[in-house]
């Protein structure tokens, strides 16, 4: 673990570890990875965590709220990069805590996890800036296509970055999948990757040209037939950091507070201790100087 300690401690010092030893990190977080099934079981005391987005500075003062690895679990329900200014360190201090912690932190695929996303918002173009040339991106891109889809806190609490599928009945189908890939435009994979909730409908076409909007009586029957507490998920920006809609069966968690550094939205994390309901516990963004700072 000598290598993870000394890459850690040069990420935490907000630069970038060099390309030879990110090959090598990507490497093993793969190796890592490719084992886990889609749908990983994950025990209390947990912590489950929301869109990050490049926010590295924030993403540290979580981790200060969570509390310390391995003494809880988290739960990463993706969309580590894109739209912040710190993808690159963002990626690399959450595979190197994977690499050390292998059995304590859950790394799920969110849709921003992709080549085609990734080429257009913001993660390609920071790696060239950063790194000088492409290839980083490509060793990036062969771990997402290895990132879990989904996580079962004990038992009765189902992560996912966005939502469910009119294809997928039980989580167990969700383990039917093949994650190896890039996420497809549409399916069950596509539709966890990007469907949203919304009062007043069944299942319904969604504005975001992939994935459905799916209603109460959904998340209802959803939850019945899998002996489910709660879906925690991501994907959708809500300003107090955490909301709980469809009479507490579904609660959205989003943990980069001040999004995109001028939304002014507070984030959250959940904290499930031993078996109990999950508390969402709030923060704020540090200071802005600070990342806008090292950006430029």
């Amino acid at each position: 673990m000598g290598d993870v300690d000394k890459w850690l401690e040069t990420i935490k010092n907000e630069k970038c570890i060099p390309e030879k030893d990110l090959r090598l990190l990507c490497e093993r977080a793969k190796d890592i990875m490719i084992e886990e099934a889609n749908i990983q079981p994950v025990q209390s005391p947990a912590v489950i965590c929301g869109d990050i987005h490049g926010q590295f500075h924030d993403l540290l003062e979580l981790l200060k709220k969570g509390g310390e690895l391995p003494s809880r679990n988290y739960v990463f329900m993706g969309d580590y990069v894109d739209r912040g200014y710190y993808s690159v360190e963002t990626f690399e201090l959450l595979m190197c805590l994977k690499v050390k912690y292998k059995n304590n932190i859950t790394l799920l695929r969110g849709n921003h996890e992709s080549r085609q996303i990734t080429s257009v918002y913001g993660f390609y173009d920071e790696i060239v800036r950063k790194y000088g040339n492409s290839n980083p991106w490509k060793y990036c891109n062969e771990v997402f296509d290895c990132l879990g889809v989904a996580a079962v806190v004990d038992g009765n609490i189902f992560c996912v970055h966005a939502g469910l599928s009119p294809d997928i009945r039980t989580i167990d189908q969700v383990n039917t999948i093949e994650r190896k890939m890039e996420i497809p435009h549409e399916g069950p994979f596509c539709d966890l990757m990007w469907s949203d909730p919304e009062e007043g409908v069944g299942w319904a076409h969604n504005a975001r040209g992939a994935g459905y909007i799916f209603g109460p009586k959904v998340v209802e029957e959803f939850n019945h037939r899998n002996d489910l507490k709660l879906i925690c998920r991501s994907h959708q920006l809500v300003q107090e950091g955490h909301k709980f809609i469809f009479n507490d069966q579904l609660v959205t968690v989003w943990s980069a507070p001040n999004y995109c550094y001028r939304c002014g939205n507070t984030a959250s994390i959940m904290i499930v201790e031993d078996g109990g309901p999950g508390k969402c516990v709030s923060f704020s963004s540090v200071s802005d100087a600070t990342k806008i700072k090292h950006y430029r």
